[in-house]
């Protein structure tokens, strides 16, 4: 990982510029699609005139595609088990695979029990 100079810190002091080095290891920018991943990157925060802005360069960047995350609700998954018979696990596991719909799981949870 690249460090910022101590004269080129001073130099930007001079500036106006307050600059700290981050020590990071990973950075991760989410978007509504995909998450950029950069392994080592060089990472600088600075404070420019009460403005602070982080700065990220070098590094290895990759894209991911974002995992959908379906919220399950406690008291979602505590009616699907009371309707179905079945354990709150197996309630929380036929919730998600239904994306969180309640009549779809426990259809898939009566399904199950008629499928021997």
């Amino acid at each position: 990982m690249a460090k910022i100079k101590p004269s080129d810190l001073k130099k930007m002091e001079r500036m106006g510029i307050k600059t700290e080095q981050i020590n990071a290891i990973r950075v991760i920018i989410e978007t509504p699609d995909k998450n950029i991943v950069i392994e080592s990157p060089t990472v600088a925060k600075t404070n420019v005139m009460g403005n602070e802005a982080i700065v990220i360069f070098g590094g290895q960047a990759k894209e991911e595609e974002k995992q959908k995350q379906i919220e399950i609700k406690e008291e979602d998954v505590r009616f699907v088990s009371e309707q179905t018979g079945k354990s709150e696990k197996e309630a929380r596991e036929a919730l998600i695979k239904a994306n969180g719909d309640i009549a779809k799981a426990i259809m898939i949870l009566q399904g199950e029990t008629s499928n021997p």
